[in-house]
This record gives structure tokens, C-alpha cells and sequence, in this order.
């Protein structure tokens, strides 16, 4: 399947978009995160002892889990189905297909970064991030 190519301005111009979304997806990976250890400190608890979680409140930590996971997942979709590349939530970290010297590669950007200034082959990652 062939997959959208970004010049670097088009990619420059969802900077501020990422931005904005990576810093509401951040709390909400860590209160996901947070809820799904209180989920599994409920369920351990429960097969402990029996009595010292009820059911009802597995429950609503679920619910509350699940609630919050399918919020998480569609701020992703809405990254990814522009054809961005998310590689690492809690850094802001994605990728943007493009070509260079006529082969493609990445523009590499990472949350704080005011634009896109980095670039890297398609089959190295962050550490290989090269200047434009």
C-alpha cells in the first residue's frame, strides 16, 4: 500500500496540531497507565483474600480503563491516518514519509521541537537523526 509522502512544509505545518495532541495523549497514557495498575492491584487483592476489592469497583476501573483506552487509541488514529508515524507517545516522537536526494526517508520530530530540523533513513530510528 502506498502511503502519503511529506514535504517538509507540509510536515512543518502539523507541528503545532502535534503538539497541542501529544500534550493532551501524555496525562492520558499516564492515567492510563495508573489505572490499569490499580486494576491489576484490585484483581490480585481479589484472589488473595476474596473480600478486600468488590466486584463493583473492578468494574468501574474497568470501565473507567476501557473508557480512557479508546479515547487514547483514536488521538492516535487521527495522528496515524494523516500518515504520520507515531513512534513514542510520551516523547512526542514521530516520523513523516519523505523523499530526499530521491529515495524516501524520514523528517524526524520530537514534542518541544518548534519545527522540523532532523531527518533519518527509514530503516534507522531516532538515535541515527541526521540535520537538514
Amino acid at each position: 500500500m502506498r502511503h502519503r509522502l511529506f514535504t517538509l512544509e507540509e510536515a512543518n505545518q502539523l507541528v503545532p496540531w502535534l503538539e497541542a495532541t501529544f500534550q493532551r495523549l501524555v496525562p492520558a497514557q499516564e492515567e492510563l497507565t495508573a489505572l490499569q495498575s490499580r486494576l491489576l492491584v484490585l484483581q490480585r487483592q481479589r484472589s488473595s483474600n476474596g473480600a478486600s476489592s468488590s466486584q463493583s469497583e473492578v468494574t468501574q476501573v474497568q470501565q473507567e480503563q476501557d473508557r480512557l483506552g479508546q479515547r487514547f487509541e483514536e488521538s492516535i488514529r487521527e495522528i496515524t491516518n494523516q500518515g504520520i508515524l507515531v513512534r513514542d507517545v510520551a516523547r512526542g516522537l514521530v516520523d513523516f514519509p519523505s523523499i530526499r536526494e530521491g529515495r524516501e526517508v524520514y523528517l524526524c520530530w520530537i514534542g518541544g521541537e518548534e519545527q522540523i530540523e532532523f531527518w533519518h533513513e527509514t530503516d534507522r530510528g531516532f538515535a541515527h537523526r541526521q540535520p537538514l
